[in-house]
């Protein structure tokens, strides 16, 4: 392992620990697997597997009907490279990686690649072809369901929301707040004596680093940080800290500065708030265990209330962020598919009386049933056996129906006790069974880049495609297998992700942070600390209050309700 520097979690594989098992069943004498056998035989022996294995999948592909997934990226080299991946309830299954450099210039040639995807998995298969919503793909899905009137192409809500977290992230306070703990991590990661300080405070827990272009990723690092938010003031306030070189360095004092800022943790404050919902629905979307597509209509609107109610429904503190969400949302999110999949989802129907009066809802489940059912004759046999589900009629009223409501997958459900109404129960299924992501797992990007690597090592063409797709498709499998360990389709861990943050929050914010103890024994708090280091910011000072404050001349209240708020409008410093 060391001399091949093969990555530790290798021996994390349940086919590491049966290989060791093997070997140590055969005993004495077992003679090693040569280059050639690597590279041929049994290489093409795991192909065989993985294809038989697709076979299993085609023939859910056909009962239950399927998702293509578009998963791309681009690479250091600027080539476009996406890999086809189809869903099912059976799991995900890698067609292949293709270099779409050329195809991604326009829609048109999008639209092309996508077309020859399509006739390869089987039209009659295919519900929906899930992409990226950047434009030259929107172009590619409206010709696409011109071309091919009974499938959708749905825009990926994984990149939906993780726009709608970049567009939030680049409001000014948040952004200049990101900046400010990417700048705490990039001073101290690059120090190895200051990481061993770090790790001494935190008891070796450590700051996650964020990615600029991962917003999720950086509201798990702004949440590690608050959580450490303590033995990182310790730290910046010890003899360790103020003794060292580093004290004394600029780098080292501007670090210091936002340590001891009250308005930066308020603000961290502030983010998680509006980033935690937001984060649990994209982690939703992103399940294996369960489809998602009959939970996200209502996962967003909770997110929403939850947002809102964590700032005890001050507008002004919650409104430009939801807007931002409802453009998107709207705008590239809001689908047919997701109204039908919210009407079928029984959790949501029979807890929502009011749910069949809804014309978005019912619009989308008539245009859903238009589109994937072509006969006209089906779909009045389907009209009326909805009666039997919109009243609970006959298995649909079973006590095991009603109790299964909410612990049954909603396709789960559907299987078991639509047998009264056939011609229903399968178009319930083909819509609860399908994704609502375009990304297959965990990827390493670099892997595939080195198929398409013109400059290739030693392996044919033929050779790498075959190690790309066993090596990915056994990577999705044992993630479908490891499905049962999670469950991201809860809906109250929305709103417990957020109590964590909220607890019993005081109204003004900015005062329970500067009134944090800096020692157990003492009664200094933080906001004199920060004052005597005059690091705080004069909230006064900043862009939106001015023009707030000038606005505000003739009302008292007014001012005095602004000022309340300030401490989330974070304001401008020297430092940009």
């Amino acid at each position: 392992m060391y001399d091949a520097a093969i990555p530790f979690n290798a021996v994390t594989y349940r086919s590491f620990a049966v290989m060791i098992e093997s070997i140590g069943q055969f005993g004495v004498g077992l003679k090693p697997p040569s280059y050639h056998e690597v590279h041929v035989p049994l290489l093409n022996n795991e192909v065989a597997e993985v294809q038989k294995m697709m076979k299993n999948y085609e023939d859910e592909w056909r009962l239950f009907g399927c998702s293509i997934m578009a998963d791309g990226w681009t690479d250091k080299k600027q080539r476009t490279l996406i890999n086809f991946l189809v869903n099912s309830p059976k799991g995900t299954f890698f067609l292949e990686s293709v270099d779409a450099s050329d195809y991604a210039k326009t829609g048109e040639r999008m639209f092309e690649l996508l077309d020859i995807v399509v006739e390869r998995v089987g039209e009659a298969n295919v519900v929906q072809v899930v992409t990226d919503s950047a434009s030259n793909n929107v172009l590619a899905g409206k010709l696409l369901e011109a071309k091919r009137p009974h499938l959708y192409w749905t825009p990926c809500a994984a990149h939906c929301i993780d726009l709608m977290l970049e567009d939030i992230g680049k409001m000014p306070n948040i952004s200049r707040t990101i900046k400010r703990a990417m700048n705490i991590n990039s001073y101290i990661y690059v120090r190895p004596g200051l990481v061993n300080m770090l790790r001494s405070f935190t008891g070796k827990v450590e700051l996650v680093r964020p990615a600029v272009t991962r917003f999720a990723t950086s509201f798990l690092a702004l949440q590690r940080i608050h959580k450490q938010r303590t033995n990182l003031r310790k730290m910046f306030t010890s003899i360790e800290w103020t003794s060292s070189k580093w004290a004394k360095e600029t780098g080292g004092k501007q670090v210091q500065s936002i340590i001891y800022m009250v308005s930066f943790w308020s603000t961290i404050v502030y983010i998680l708030k509006i980033f935690g919902p937001l984060v649990r629905v994209l982690r939703l979307v992103d399940g294996e265990k369960r489809p998602a597509i009959g939970y996200i209509y209502e996962a967003m609107d909770r997110a929403k209330e939850t947002i809102m109610s964590s700032f005890n429904g001050k507008e002004d503190k919650y409104k430009e962020v939801l807007a931002i969400v409802d453009r998107r949302w709207e705008n590239q999110l809001h689908r047919p598919l997701h109204a039908a999949a919210h009407y079928l989802n029984p959790e949501f129907f029979y807890s929502n009386p009011e749910m069949a009066l809804d014309g978005e809802v019912m619009r989308g489940l008539y245009q859903t049933m238009q589109k994937l059912i072509p006969s006209p004759e089906t779909q009045d046999i389907i009209m009326d056996q909805l009666s039997l589900y919109r009243n609970a009629e006959g298995l649909f009223g079973m006590q095991f129906a009603v109790r299964h409501r909410k612990t049954k997958s909603p396709a789960e459900w559907w299987q078991s006790y639509g047998a009264d109404t056939p011609d229903l129960n399968k178009f319930a299924v083909k819509i609860l069974s399908l994704t609502c992501s375009s990304s297959g797992c965990e990827r390493n990007w670099s892997f595939f880049e080195h198929v398409h690597c013109k400059k290739r090592n030693r392996l044919p063409q033929q050779r790498l495609n075959d190690l790309v797709f066993v090596k990915y498709n056994r990577a999705l499998r044992r993630r479908y297998d490891s499905r049962d360990r999670i469950d991201p389709i809860s809906l109250k861990d929305i709103d417990d992700n957020n109590e964590w943050l909220m607890g019993r929050m005081e109204e003004d914010e900015e005062v329970e942070q500067d009134d944090d103890i800096v020692f157990d024994d003492e009664l200094l708090t933080w906001g004199a600390v920060a004052r005597a280091s005059g690091v705080e910011e004069d909230i006064y000072s900043t862009r939106l209050s001015k023009g707030k404050m000038v606005a505000d001349k003739g009302s008292t209240s007014k001012k005095k309700a602004h000022t309340q708020t300030m401490h989330t409008d974070d304001v401008e410093d020297e430092e940009e």
